[in-house]
């Protein structure tokens, strides 16, 4: 029987409670791997890990919370080695989208979405780091940017700003990192289907998919497959980089009429 690819190996998604992130759990735990997952919500992140445990009869672990308290994102790792015995993989999915008009753009708002987008993502990868550097193992780091770290999209200066930087940030800690035997990389979706995309647009995936080069939009499963890669022992050589998965989006960037102004987390 052929070995999976992350059996013995054990990962903390966040953000895990529904569409990438649960893509992202789900395929690592059909890989073998135990996973730790995340969400601001309680009974969503124990639905999550309750449901890929079933699938895939992996080890799941619910651990909500939010990944703007330092504390939460150092517990995480502190779970993930107090349950599973180590820690190889930290996924710092979890993000918000704010919208908001540059002119009229809150304080309280600006706030928010960094503490979420990279305040977030920045403590875990330190504490995942920590855990790499003291275990001596190495590990790999993957963070969740976005294209519109690459293309302006209306209304969404904050957000894209945030995720612009979590790629700044791959590049900076690979002069850190690298001595340890640790990789971080960024996976920059493009437009995808996920529940809460669905919520706020129904007509979402045939918006989207008729302004995509290949013709589509992007599914959760494509984003997991870029995670995995990226972590796999294949890809020890690639670090500092981001996958942008968009179906060829960026090469023309053109943008839906849309309705503005919903803000999500996760």
């Amino acid at each position: 029987m052929t070995q999976k690819r992350f059996s013995n190996q054990t990962v903390i998604v966040t953000g895990a409670g529904e569409g990438i992130g649960y893509e992202v759990a789900r395929q690592f735990c059909a890989e073998g791997a135990s996973a730790l997952l995340n969400d601001i919500l309680p009974e969503r992140a124990q639905a999550a890990a309750e449901a890929i445990a079933g699938e895939t009869g992996a080890q799941c672990i619910a651990c909500p919370g939010d990944v703007a308290d330092v504390d939460t994102v150092r517990a995480l790792v502190k779970q993930a080695v107090a349950s599973f015995g180590g820690l190889n993989v930290c996924v710092c999915n979890a993000g918000l989208t704010s919208w908001g008009d540059f002119f009229e753009y809150a304080p309280a708002d600006f706030e928010r979405v960094l503490n979420v987008n990279l305040r977030g993502s920045y403590f875990l990868a330190q504490a995942a780091a920590r855990q790499f550097r003291e275990a001596g193992t190495g590990g790999r780091i993957v963070l969740m940017s976005s294209v519109t770290g690459h293309r302006a999209v209306p209304y969404l200066s904050a957000y894209g700003m945030t995720k612009a930087a979590l790629e700044m940030l791959a590049r900076n800690l690979v002069l850190e990192l690298s001595p340890h035997g640790i990789t971080i990389n960024c996976v920059a979706p493009g437009a995808v289907i996920t529940p809460r995309n669905l919520d706020d647009d129904p007509d979402y995936e045939a918006r989207w998919g008729n302004l995509i080069p290949v013709g589509a939009a992007i599914q959760t499963a494509d984003i997991a497959n870029a995670a995995l890669f990226l972590a796999a022992p294949e890809s020890a050589k690639i670090t500092g980089q981001a996958i942008v998965v968009d179906g060829g989006w960026t090469s023309t960037s053109p943008i839906p009429d849309m309705d503005y102004g919903k803000d999500y987390e996760n």
